[in-house]
């Protein structure tokens, strides 16, 4: 009896080991075929731009191909609903963006749950914001700028991308921050405010760097600060938000998301890949060439990060009362 018990022990024993086992081939084994990460932007967007890079470097580091599979649409819920919904194994990936950290409170009506849903892989790339006004505005600098929206609440229009875009909610957060009634104007898109910019329609755009480097080089819009704490290499000689309202922070960074469930060391294995990607030479000369800065961490850190931008963003849109239809 007690070499039975023995044996039945020592079997018991390997049959609890055998689904870590199994995991650990599984992570062994991974990628075995090609891996999809689904971009909720069309491409040659900033996000399509990043998830092509990324899916090069991951591809060439883990013999697989990692490819794009661009579906746009509903401020990237349409994506991140194919990704919610896809099996648990590591093949299919999510690109997200602050976008997915507003909509988590924006939208009433998702079929998932931001935070609940996905489980964090790891940050790519964060890029600044800055605030802008026309070339023959009288504000000269952000204090300027907050005195005279203080002077004349609700008669000063900036210009921003879509109503919930990271651009149009960080001009809300700023209006909650600095205590003003800025009127942020939200266009279709980026270029269609900086043409009602440089006309005299509204006053100054709030985009990113890359959408109006061209504008503020040539004169057409100057740019009063940047919303991100450090300094942009692109505009190294504007300041930071933060530096006239403490605290300001505001960026639309990019990262990836799995579904959740997704076995830890597989996404341990992803996130070691691309802190390799992120520190790479090349490829942060990649980032900084579009006006951006690598975003490494753990994907714990990067899934805290997330979690603190969703109820960041929760507390503005309530504040500003901000609706979509």
């Amino acid at each position: 009896m007690h070499l039975r018990r023995r044996s039945f022990l020592h079997l018991a024993a390997a049959g609890a080991a055998m689904p870590v086992l199994g995991t650990r081939a599984r992570a062994l084994d991974y990628p075995a075929r090609p891996v999809r990460v689904i971009v909720g932007a069309v491409p040659g967007s900033a996000p399509d731009v990043i998830a092509r890079l990324a899916a090069d470097w991951l591809s060439r580091r883990l013999g697989q191909t990692f490819f794009v599979d661009n579906r746009n649409g509903a401020s990237g819920a349409i994506a991140a609903e194919a990704v919610a919904g896809a099996a648990p194994d590591g093949y299919t990936l999510l690109l997200v963006s602050a976008s997915d950290s507003i909509n988590a409170t924006l939208y009433h009506h998702l079929k998932f749950d931001f935070l609940r849903d996905f489980v964090p892989v790891g940050g790519l790339v964060g890029f600044p914001m800055v605030m802008t006004v026309s070339a023959g505005f009288r504000a000269k600098t952000l204090p300027e700028l907050i005195a005279y929206a203080k002077a004349n609440p609700g008669k000063l229009n900036i210009g921003t991308p879509p109503v919930g875009s990271p651009q149009h909610i960080a001009g809300e957060l700023f209006n909650m921050m600095s205590g003003t009634d800025i009127v942020f104007v939200a266009y279709r898109g980026g270029p269609q405010a900086i043409t009602d910019a440089l006309s005299g329609q509204v006053q100054g755009v709030v985009g990113t760097v890359l959408l109006t480097i061209e504008q503020i080089r040539s004169g057409g819009l100057r740019p009063l600060a940047v919303t991100t704490t450090a300094r942009s290499a692109l505009l190294p000689d504007v300041p930071t938000v933060s530096t006239v309202v403490p605290g300001f922070d505001a960026s639309q960074w990019i990262g990836l998301v799995a579904p959740k469930n997704v076995p830890p060391n597989l996404i341990e294995r992803l996130n070691h890949e691309i802190q390799l990607g992120l520190a790479d030479a090349a490829m942060k000369a990649k980032i900084a060439n579009l006006g951006g800065t690598a975003l490494p961490g753990s994907a714990a850190a990067f899934g805290q990060f997330t979690a603190a931008e969703v109820a960041k963003w929760g507390k503005v849109i309530k504040f500003a009362n901000i609706k979509v239809e």
